[in-house]
Protein backbone atom coordinates (compact mmCIF):
# COMPACT_ATOMS: atom_id res chain seq x y z
CA UNK A 1 0.00 0.00 0.00
CA UNK A 2 1.26 3.15 -0.80
CA UNK A 3 0.57 6.64 0.39
CA UNK A 4 -0.15 9.45 -1.17
CA UNK A 5 2.30 12.15 -1.75
CA UNK A 6 1.76 15.46 0.38
CA UNK A 7 0.21 18.03 -1.36
CA UNK A 8 2.43 21.33 -2.32
CA UNK A 9 6.60 21.23 -2.78
CA UNK A 10 8.98 19.42 -0.61
CA UNK A 11 12.44 20.66 -0.05
CA UNK A 12 15.02 18.98 1.72
CA UNK A 13 18.77 19.62 1.61
CA UNK A 14 19.73 17.44 -1.24
CA UNK A 15 16.79 18.15 -3.81
CA UNK A 16 17.19 21.48 -6.03
CA UNK A 17 15.53 24.47 -5.30
CA UNK A 18 12.81 25.36 -7.79
CA UNK A 19 13.48 28.19 -10.52
CA UNK A 20 10.95 30.88 -8.42
CA UNK A 21 12.79 30.40 -5.39
CA UNK A 22 16.09 32.49 -4.85
CA UNK A 23 19.67 31.21 -3.99
CA UNK A 24 19.93 30.89 -0.47
CA UNK A 25 23.18 33.08 0.35
CA UNK A 26 24.60 35.56 -2.17
CA UNK A 27 28.31 34.81 -3.27
CA UNK A 28 30.48 37.09 -0.97
CA UNK A 29 34.24 37.54 -0.59
CA UNK A 30 34.47 36.27 3.00
CA UNK A 31 32.17 33.39 3.22
CA UNK A 32 29.17 34.04 5.03
CA UNK A 33 29.94 30.48 7.03
CA UNK A 34 31.89 32.38 9.04
CA UNK A 35 28.93 34.05 11.25
CA UNK A 36 27.37 30.98 11.15
CA UNK A 37 29.58 29.10 12.81
CA UNK A 38 30.40 31.53 15.35
CA UNK A 39 26.67 31.94 16.17
CA UNK A 40 26.59 28.25 16.52
CA UNK A 41 29.43 28.37 18.94
CA UNK A 42 28.52 31.27 20.66
CA UNK A 43 24.58 29.31 21.26
CA UNK A 44 26.56 26.82 22.34
CA UNK A 45 28.20 27.88 24.94
CA UNK A 46 25.21 29.74 26.35
CA UNK A 47 23.56 26.77 26.21
CA UNK A 48 26.20 24.95 28.11
CA UNK A 49 26.93 27.68 30.92
CA UNK A 50 22.99 28.12 31.47
CA UNK A 51 22.96 24.26 31.82
CA UNK A 52 25.64 24.23 34.29
CA UNK A 53 24.17 27.08 35.90
CA UNK A 54 20.87 25.00 36.45
CA UNK A 55 22.25 21.83 37.28
CA UNK A 56 24.66 23.03 40.40
CA UNK A 57 21.61 25.47 41.59
CA UNK A 58 19.63 22.12 41.56
CA UNK A 59 21.80 20.44 43.22
CA UNK A 60 23.28 22.60 45.92
CA UNK A 61 21.51 25.54 46.19
CA UNK A 62 24.09 27.92 44.95
CA UNK A 63 24.92 29.16 41.68
CA UNK A 64 27.82 29.77 39.49
CA UNK A 65 28.56 33.76 39.92
CA UNK A 66 30.48 33.71 36.74
CA UNK A 67 27.67 32.58 34.49
CA UNK A 68 25.51 35.33 34.56
CA UNK A 69 28.32 38.10 33.22
CA UNK A 70 29.56 35.17 30.67
CA UNK A 71 26.07 34.68 29.42
CA UNK A 72 25.01 38.48 29.25
CA UNK A 73 28.49 39.38 26.88
CA UNK A 74 27.62 36.14 25.15
CA UNK A 75 24.07 37.59 23.94
CA UNK A 76 25.49 40.40 22.96
CA UNK A 77 27.86 38.84 20.79
CA UNK A 78 24.98 36.51 19.70
CA UNK A 79 23.10 39.78 18.64
CA UNK A 80 25.75 41.38 16.80
CA UNK A 81 27.18 38.48 14.70
CA UNK A 82 23.18 37.36 13.75
CA UNK A 83 23.11 41.39 12.64
CA UNK A 84 26.34 40.75 10.83
CA UNK A 85 25.19 37.87 9.17
CA UNK A 86 21.46 39.64 8.66
CA UNK A 87 22.99 42.44 6.93
CA UNK A 88 25.04 40.36 4.66
CA UNK A 89 22.11 38.03 3.41
CA UNK A 90 19.96 41.53 3.02
CA UNK A 91 17.76 40.74 5.81
CA UNK A 92 18.12 43.60 7.50
CA UNK A 93 14.36 45.45 8.72
CA UNK A 94 13.14 47.92 5.68
CA UNK A 95 9.79 48.72 5.05
CA UNK A 96 9.02 47.13 1.61
CA UNK A 97 6.17 49.11 0.64
CA UNK A 98 9.17 51.81 0.29
CA UNK A 99 11.88 49.42 -0.96
CA UNK A 100 10.18 46.85 -3.61
CA UNK A 101 8.05 49.34 -5.36
CA UNK A 102 9.06 52.26 -8.31
CA UNK A 103 11.47 51.76 -10.89
CA UNK A 104 14.53 48.76 -10.82
CA UNK A 105 16.89 52.23 -10.67
CA UNK A 106 14.95 53.54 -7.31
CA UNK A 107 14.92 50.26 -5.67
CA UNK A 108 18.42 50.01 -6.78
CA UNK A 109 19.53 53.23 -5.35
CA UNK A 110 17.13 52.86 -2.13
CA UNK A 111 18.99 48.96 -1.65
CA UNK A 112 22.69 50.87 -2.32
CA UNK A 113 21.03 53.92 0.25
CA UNK A 114 19.83 51.28 2.93
CA UNK A 115 23.45 49.71 2.86
CA UNK A 116 25.42 52.55 3.23
CA UNK A 117 23.10 54.71 6.15
CA UNK A 118 24.29 50.77 7.78
CA UNK A 119 27.92 50.68 7.17
CA UNK A 120 28.01 54.83 8.50
CA UNK A 121 26.10 53.79 11.72
CA UNK A 122 28.94 50.73 12.62
CA UNK A 123 31.63 52.62 11.32
CA UNK A 124 30.60 55.13 13.81
CA UNK A 125 29.62 52.87 16.72
CA UNK A 126 33.12 50.89 16.32
CA UNK A 127 35.26 54.36 15.96
CA UNK A 128 33.53 55.30 18.85
CA UNK A 129 33.54 52.04 21.02
CA UNK A 130 37.83 52.33 20.50
CA UNK A 131 37.94 55.11 22.84
CA UNK A 132 35.69 52.72 25.79
CA UNK A 133 37.95 50.07 25.52
CA UNK A 134 41.03 52.24 25.46
CA UNK A 135 39.39 53.74 29.32
CA UNK A 136 39.04 50.01 30.04
CA UNK A 137 42.64 49.44 29.01
CA UNK A 138 44.07 52.61 30.43
CA UNK A 139 41.77 52.85 33.95
CA UNK A 140 42.08 48.85 34.73
CA UNK A 141 38.62 48.71 34.99
CA UNK A 142 37.22 45.40 36.13
CA UNK A 143 33.75 43.45 35.58
CA UNK A 144 31.48 44.25 38.51
CA UNK A 145 30.31 40.20 38.53
CA UNK A 146 33.56 38.46 38.76
CA UNK A 147 36.30 41.00 38.53
CA UNK A 148 37.88 40.42 34.97
CA UNK A 149 39.47 43.04 33.00
CA UNK A 150 36.69 45.48 31.28
CA UNK A 151 38.23 45.53 28.00
CA UNK A 152 38.09 41.23 27.33
CA UNK A 153 34.93 42.07 26.75
CA UNK A 154 34.38 45.51 25.32
CA UNK A 155 37.15 45.01 22.60
CA UNK A 156 34.65 43.27 20.84
CA UNK A 157 32.32 45.80 20.33
CA UNK A 158 34.49 47.39 17.63
CA UNK A 159 35.74 44.48 16.12
CA UNK A 160 31.91 43.16 14.94
CA UNK A 161 31.22 46.59 14.19
CA UNK A 162 33.69 47.06 11.95
CA UNK A 163 33.10 43.85 10.53
CA UNK A 164 29.03 44.39 9.90
CA UNK A 165 30.19 47.89 8.50
CA UNK A 166 32.21 45.71 6.17
CA UNK A 167 29.33 43.34 5.33
CA UNK A 168 27.35 46.53 4.62
CA UNK A 169 29.95 47.77 2.29
CA UNK A 170 30.20 44.25 0.29
CA UNK A 171 26.26 44.69 0.19
CA UNK A 172 25.82 48.03 -1.50
CA UNK A 173 28.44 47.13 -4.26
CA UNK A 174 26.50 43.63 -4.83
CA UNK A 175 23.58 45.47 -4.86
CA UNK A 176 25.23 48.45 -7.68
CA UNK A 177 25.66 45.42 -9.76
CA UNK A 178 22.53 43.56 -9.21
CA UNK A 179 20.53 44.13 -12.78
CA UNK A 180 17.37 42.67 -12.03
CA UNK A 181 14.90 42.55 -8.96
CA UNK A 182 11.72 40.16 -7.80
CA UNK A 183 9.26 42.71 -8.56
CA UNK A 184 10.61 43.27 -11.87
CA UNK A 185 10.40 39.07 -12.70
CA UNK A 186 7.12 39.18 -11.15
CA UNK A 187 5.46 41.61 -13.26
CA UNK A 188 6.92 40.72 -16.17
CA UNK A 189 5.60 37.32 -15.70
CA UNK A 190 2.35 38.83 -15.13
CA UNK A 191 2.32 41.27 -18.06
CA UNK A 192 3.47 37.66 -19.72
CA UNK A 193 0.60 35.76 -18.85
CA UNK A 194 -1.73 39.01 -19.69
CA UNK A 195 -0.81 38.91 -23.73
Amino acid sequence: MTTPPESGPTLDAASPLPPDIEAADEPTKVPLALEDWLTVLIMGALALITFANVIVRYFTDSSFAWTEEFSVFLMIMLALVAGSAAVARDRHIRIEYFSESGSMARRKRLAQFGALMIAILFALIGALSIRMVWDDYRFEETTPGIGLPAWWYSIWLPIVSFAIAGRAIGLMVRRGRKTNYKSDDNNSSKKGDAK
